[in-house]
């Protein structure tokens, strides 16, 4: 018998993709600059679809686990860890409280990942820059990268729910690492993240193990020279934004389980804000060095994540609620932005940065 869900996540996978052959298929037939206005346009759809989702799991949470009874919400509460106090007596305030939680978790989530998205938009930006691609291929390049990150996401995310259900101190580890490389990430110089083509890993890595064309070939990934397949310049920078996106990963995934244990809203909150995030590029990259106290921002961000995860019994036990996070989120976000907007950078830097 077919499972609640593996249902509602085949539909959900179906609706994901059909959006993105909208946007690729019926807006994208050629390569082109993605001017402002497109890009504000499909940022506007992918959160309004976001928002969308979050009042489906708010009147209908219940469907993704197929939850028809006292003992299967009771077995769902338990298995998650979820605040939620059952009575046996009450079946629909206990089902009315889960959907309540579980919308809660994914908006939490989305507003982390999304935020924490920034600071790949940051190093994507960097790639396209150091490598020389033009403007007009950076959709394509941009869609398959998340594409790709997709579907590392989903193996990231399952294979993160089953060591955390197994070893549960795993989180403790999770928490430690992402306080490393919050702090880390405060300290780090700007001159630290240049990026030089021919002394990147996946440069070294593609070129020792595949035959490389010496140039670009317009918007093509591979070419046939005398018999031989060869990569693309164009290709190397799709690795590298997928290396990118699984170094990221390494942060978000971890993160992601401060908030929740369910992996598919996990999955669900990843996804959206991974869909919004090719958008959110083409509307911020051009205006990314205006809120240069952003990164500051995502390096707090990751170390008060790191400390709740630790500390999560103890926060508990003196009444934080998850809700809390949102706004220690929004809180974080809107500083870093105000403070960029009051303190702004000198103009000297920012034409250095763009040069």
């Amino acid at each position: 018998m077919i499972s609640s869900e593996f249902i509602f996540f085949a539909c959900f996978a179906v609706f994901i993709c059909g959006m993105l052959m909208l946007d690729l298929g019926v807006f994208s037939r050629k390569n082109h600059v993605i001017s402002f206005k497109e890009a504000a346009i499909w940022s506007g759809v992918w959160v309004a679809l976001a928002v969308g989702f979050y009042f489906i799991l708010r009147t209908h949470g219940d469907w993704i686990h197929g939850i028809d009874n006292f003992a299967e919400l009771k077995d769902i509460v338990e298995r998650y860890e979820l605040p939620i106090k059952l009575n046996e007596d009450n079946f629909q305030a206990g089902l009315e409280a889960y959907r309540y939680n579980m919308s809660l978790e994914y908006i939490t989530m989305y507003l982390l990942e999304y935020t924490l998205s920034a600071d790949n938009i940051f190093v994507i930006i960097m790639v396209f820059s150091a490598f020389g691609v033009k403007e007009k291929y950076y959709k394509k390049v941009l869609f398959w990268g998340i594409l790709g990150a997709l579907i590392m996401r989903f193996i990231f995310i399952w294979v993160g729910s089953e060591l955390v259900a197994r070893f549960h101190w795993i989180l403790w580890i999770f928490g430690g690492f992402l306080i490393y490389t919050g702090v880390k990430s405060f300290f780090e110089k700007e001159d630290d993240e240049q990026i030089e083509p021919q002394k990147h890993p996946v440069v070294k890595f593609a070129s020792k193990y595949f035959s490389v064309y010496p140039r670009y070939v317009r918007d093509r990934f591979f070419i046939r020279r005398q018999g031989t397949l060869m990569i693309t310049p164009l290709f190397l920078v799709l690795l590298i934004i997928e290396f990118t996106d699984l170094i990221f990963a390494v942060d978000s995934i971890p993160a992601a389980f401060s908030v929740s244990r369910d992996r598919m809203v996990i999955y669900f909150a990843n996804i959206f804000a991974i869909m919004g995030l090719r958008s959110m590029f083409f509307f911020l990259s051009n205006i990314m060095h205006i809120f240069h106290y952003l990164k500051i921002g995502l390096s707090f961000l990751l170390t008060y994540i790191g400390i709740k995860m630790i500390f999560a019994e103890q926060l508990k036990e003196i009444g934080f609620k998850n809700v809390y996070s949102i706004f220690v989120i929004l809180g974080i976000l809107t500083i870093s932005v105000v403070a960029s907007l009051v303190f702004p950078v000198k103009k000297e830097l920012v034409e250095k940065a763009e040069t």
